[in-house]
């Protein structure tokens, strides 16, 4: 099934929604820029195509169906904020595949996005809980910096027990060092 503009609509959904989180932490640029790639033909197209009814990813429709998802590869290469990014062989390791250490602008960028997917999926079932609990699923599966896992979970696990202003405050101050 063919559904562009109601990809459109999920994709400017999430992008007022992480631009509203970045710009409570002082991220302005990174909130405007945000996800631009995902209008990029192998992004959008993609999504159209396997456009999951707005409750999540089209990515694993892609996998399942082509084997692969083009639309991530190419997503995860060109936006920092995904710890996809920084995956890289660290010589210090032997050469193996690890995590490298994300720039505090990226982590804090990160967070917006996944609290908005959560947002954006969840509907009207959101709790600041959700972000938590789906990265808790998946994070043995991660390939991760310890300092930016430390930085994330801090983040999500003060989201799901403060809420969303003390979280922002948390990323505002102590991830990037800003007095507002």
């Amino acid at each position: 099934m063919w559904h562009p503009v109601q990809h459109f609509k999920t994709i400017h959904r999430h992008y007022v929604l992480v631009r509203r989180h970045c710009f409570a932490c002082g991220l302005y640029w990174q909130g405007l820029t945000h996800d631009l790639s995902k209008l990029a033909p192998v992004e959008f197209l993609a999504g159209a195509r396997y456009w999951q009814g707005g409750t999540h990813s089209p990515n694993n429709e892609q996998r399942l169906a082509e084997g692969y998802s083009a639309a991530w590869l190419h997503h995860k290469g060109r936006n920092k904020h995904h710890f996809e990014y920084w995956i890289d062989y660290d010589p210090a390791q032997g050469g193996t595949v690890a995590g490298m250490k994300m720039p505090d602008r990226y982590v804090a960028e990160m967070i917006c996005d996944r609290i908005a997917a959560s947002k954006n999926y969840m509907g009207s079932g959101y709790t600041d809980a959700h972000p938590w609990q789906y990265y808790e699923h998946g994070k043995d599966h991660y390939v991760l910096h310890p300092d930016t896992r430390q930085k994330l979970e801090t983040s999500l696990q003060i989201l799901r027990d403060e809420g969303e202003d003390a979280c922002f405050a948390y990323i505002r101050t102590v991830l990037l060092g800003r007095k507002r």
